[in-house]
């Protein structure tokens, strides 16, 4: 309806216009100058009619664009908490086998150090035994050479003795 009038007014503005041209060599200067300011200041106000005309349709235009980007990103919304109803229903221990399988995860990185130190541990336990048994034998061998020696101290003394007391014996 508003594109009716304004292009009514573009056509009466345009017969104006051939009309000043027909009266222009027909009419005095004065008359020619005031039709043309009057002219002038309808065809900008048809073309101001016209601006304001386009910018409201264009904020009409922005104002559904807004709406409809608005109702796209609800849409969007709604879309993706229905993916993930449906991937829950789909298999619904499926976020327990998630945080099981992260918590396994979790365990084999901490079990590889301390499997790595227990290798270590038995390696120096082993080491360690072996030094403690061969300390242990060392110890022993050389109990049974002081038990000998001082076996045969004291066999010697008392052959030395027994031969003193020969002696000792025979003076008398």
């Amino acid at each position: 309806m508003q594109t009716q009038a304004m292009e009514q007014q573009q056509q009466q503005l345009v017969q104006r216009v051939k009309n000043l041209g027909q009266s222009y060599r027909e009419s005095p200067a004065q008359d020619h100058e005031r039709e043309d300011e009057e002219m002038t200041r309808s065809a900008l106000s048809a073309f101001r009619a016209k601006e304001e005309q386009i910018e409201k349709k264009k904020m009409e235009v922005r104002e559904k664009v807004f709406a409809q980007i608005g109702r796209v990103e609800e849409e969007t919304k709604r879309l993706a908490e229905i993916k993930e109803e449906l991937e829950e229903m789909a298999d619904p221990t499926r976020k327990e086998v998630a945080a099981i399988r992260k918590r396994i995860d979790v365990v084999s990185r901490e079990l590889k150090p301390l499997g790595q130190s227990c290798l270590k541990k038995e390696k120096e336990y082993r080491e360690a035994l072996e030094a403690f048994n061969e300390k242990s034998k060392e110890k022993a061998q050389l109990i049974n050479k002081l038990v000998e020696l001082v076996s045969e101290s004291e066999r010697l003394r008392m052959k030395k003795l027994e031969e003193l007391s020969k002696t000792i014996d025979s003076l008398h």
